[in-house]
């Protein structure tokens, strides 16, 4: 997928995951996309994998690059930025999943953060309420 086409997806599921979801985050993108598979998500949330990068279908160059286009897709959408916190799952002792082969905190910040639409979610939640 070229940088022309992979910013006309992103954008797509940007809008598409706030409409839907409430909110946009890199790893749901990541898995849209089919850089990161199901599997390969479940073992690092499981602590099987030393970090999610490790475990994507592209390079650090291109997953750099759908960190980027996810913010600025939703600094135009005004969409409120929150850090959220990945720990890992299981019976083991719990502890925080690394995102980056660098392990750089600016990095696991732009992992971590999702995008949320307040308005949405409760548009979202006040729907489910009524069913």
């Amino acid at each position: 997928m070229s940088n022309k086409e992979l910013e006309k997806e992103i954008k797509r599921l940007v809008h598409s995951n706030r409409y839907l979801k409430g909110y946009v985050c890199a790893v749901d993108v990541l898995l849209q996309l089919n850089f990161l598979s199901e599997s390969d998500y479940e073992s690092w949330q499981l602590g099987k994998v030393d970090c999610l990068e490790g475990v994507c279908s592209v390079d650090l160059v291109k997953l750099s690059l759908v960190n980027k286009l996810i913010r600025r897709y939703a600094v135009e959408l005004d969409l409120e930025s929150t850090w959220t916190a990945y720990d890992q799952k299981g019976k083991r002792l719990s502890r925080r999943l690394r995102f980056s082969q660098s392990g750089s905190k600016a990095i696991e910040e732009q992992y971590a953060t999702h995008y949320v639409d307040r308005k949405r979610m409760a548009e979202l939640n006040e729907n489910s309420s009524n069913i």
